[in-house]
């Protein structure tokens, strides 16, 4: 029997702490079954950021068996629209996943206010008459506790009343709000009374304008999460302070017991994923729109050309934990790079073009070659790519005086034009101001793959497209937005916009091999030599538009 070498076995993956908590949950018989909500609010466009909590709620929900609701967060209706709303959902569709039930908070706004004033009839909330400003100030700090509201006191019947004409609309925006009452000196800020309902006087995407009064995050994320009988509800970091007061509210209304679980979000190098900066980047023209593909939003990665794999991949990569790090924005670009290598279409693309002549090759004479659309199915599919005596290569590809291990084209030097012969540069022809505009080469007929002639090999080989073929492209090449690696550290004197990258797109014509323009496969293709691209959706027959996804190679390697 052939023994098995254990090291070479590659080692199962470790749970994550959720997980550790779920399969602790089940094997007690806590919980009979998981279900998990994603709750964003449709303020903006989906980001990196939501991608991985996506990828969490509704990969556990997976794993083991249970179930995922898409719960909409719409409790501000000044900031949110149904336009968020399709975005949001088009999103989830994309990384291939599917929710269980499409839920909203203001599903609930009637029963959210009867708990309200369950709340006050057990003495546990009050309507108080100060200005914003005085609350903030009454609330006091983490070293000194806060002052309790004139209008603490208020009895019962009074704060019934007052809260009615609240919801009736007898008040303005600001004149009164709806507090908890807890302890204004609890070494918890949240439980400094907390506001439960404000007053706004705007339509709401759903209710249109049955109200004029809306609950806060704190009065409405665990009684929804209970509603729908959520086991864990997973939340970001930023979340860890919030959660006793989730559970108070949840004790004291004597409902479902939901818990909060948090983990640490993702912090990207060079990027932002703040919904306020990004929505000011947008408005006032730094982009395009949501979906620039230099943005970090799902729709403006999809169009760069990112897949939901390599995005799945990424999640994988960088875990779930418990403590917040920043990571490096090479890991989601190799992820990236990954997928695509191993399913991409190849092409050829010449962006900065030299004229090259192959002066023995017949006038009028054109071979189609069969080329290999993946090198990793060299029997798969293959594309014919036309070759004629006039060509272009890539001026980088060419030196003059060039060192000794440079082994592209120079004069007197050989190299192979990938798939076909091998050319020798014979002649360079230059401008009146010295720059070259064609090289004059030979070509070797032996020299053609699978031909009769003798094989050799040279030690370059080179990218190009037929002269006559070429079909004209326009090329969008991306780089990263920012400059600086953490945009959490942008210095005080400075504004984050200061650190934007004014090279962060810069357009090229191009030509390209015509079986470019005849992709189908809906993914990037690869540019060979160069990188991985994307046709944009504002290509046109006559002008294709290509974004780069991102460059071929990179010296980052995943630990």
């Amino acid at each position: 029997m052939e023994e098995v070498n254990k090291n070479s076995a590659e080692e199962p993956r470790k749970l994550n702490f959720i997980e550790e908590i779920i399969e602790s949950d089940l094997a007690s018989g806590k919980v009979s079954s998981i279900m998990t909500r994603f709750p964003p609010e449709p303020n903006g466009y989906l980001h990196l950021g939501h991608a991985k909590s996506i990828c969490l709620n509704f990969g556990l929900a997976e794993k083991y068996g249970g179930k995922t609701n898409l719960r909409y967060d719409d409790t501000n209706p000044t900031k949110e629209d149904t336009e968020y709303v399709d975005s949001i959902k088009e999103d989830i569709h994309w990384l291939g996943f599917q929710w269980d039930r499409e839920l909203y908070a203001s599903d609930y706004f009637d029963q959210l206010y009867e708990w309200a004033e369950k709340l006050i009839t057990m003495g546990l909330a009050y309507v108080d008459d100060q200005t914003q400003e005085e609350i903030r100030l009454g609330r006091g700090t983490v070293d000194k506790p806060g002052k309790n509201s004139p209008w603490r006191d208020r009895s019962v019947e009074e704060n019934l009343r007052l809260f009615r004409e609240m919801k009736a609309g007898k008040y303005a925006e600001g004149e009164k709000v709806l507090r908890a009452k807890i302890d204004m000196a609890h070494p918890n800020m949240m439980f400094r009374d907390p506001l439960l309902y404000r007053i706004k006087f705007a339509s709401h995407h759903r209710t249109r304008d049955k109200w004029c009064i809306y609950p806060m995050y704190d009065f409405t994320h665990g009684q929804c999460d209970s509603i729908e009988h959520i086991t864990h509800s997973i939340c970001t970091l930023e979340f860890d302070v919030h959660r006793p007061l989730y559970d108070w509210f949840i004790e004291k209304l004597g409902i479902y017991p939901s818990h909060q679980y948090e983990f640490a979000r993702l912090n990207l190098t060079y990027t932002l994923m703040s919904k306020r900066k990004l929505l000011e980047l947008v408005q006032k023209g730094f982009v395009s729109g949501w979906d620039d593909p230099r943005m970090p939003t799902l729709c403006g990665v999809r169009r760069r050309g990112y897949t939901p794999e390599a995005l799945k991949m990424f999640c994988e990569k960088i875990g779930v934990s418990k403590r917040d790090q920043l990571m490096d924005i090479q890991l989601l670009e190799w992820c990236v790079r990954q997928d695509l290598n191993a399913r991409s279409n190849r092409y050829m693309v010449v962006q900065d073009p030299v004229k090259v002549t192959i002066t023995n090759y017949p006038e009028g004479k054109v071979e189609w070659f069969d080329c290999p659309l993946n090198p990793a199915e060299p029997e798969g599919a293959a594309r014919k790519v036309p070759f004629t005596r006039e060509l272009y290569i890539e001026r980088a590809d060419f030196m003059e005086d060039a060192p000794k291990k440079f082994f592209r084209l120079k004069p007197d030097g050989e190299v192979r034009l990938k798939y076909t012969y091998i050319v020798k540069c014979e002649e360079v022809i230059k401008d009146d101001e010295g720059k070259v505009v064609e090289l004059r080469c030979t070509y070797d007929p032996s020299t053609r793959p699978g031909g009769d002639g003798e094989w050799r090999s040279v030690k370059g080989t080179i990218h190009w497209v037929s002269t006559e073929y070429a079909r004209k492209v326009t090329l969008r090449n991306y780089d990263r937005l920012f400059t600086l690696a953490d945009m959490s550290q942008v210095p005080e004197d400075k504004d984050y916009k200061d650190f934007l990258n004014p090279d962060s797109l810069i357009f090229v014509d191009a030509f390209a091999e015509p079986a470019l323009l005849e992709d189908a496969s809906g993914i990037a293709v690869q540019f060979e030599r160069t990188g991985y691209y994307f046709k944009d959706t504002d290509s046109t027959e006559q002008n294709p538009v290509f974004n780069k996804t991102t460059a071929l190679k990179d010296s980052y390697r995943p630990e």
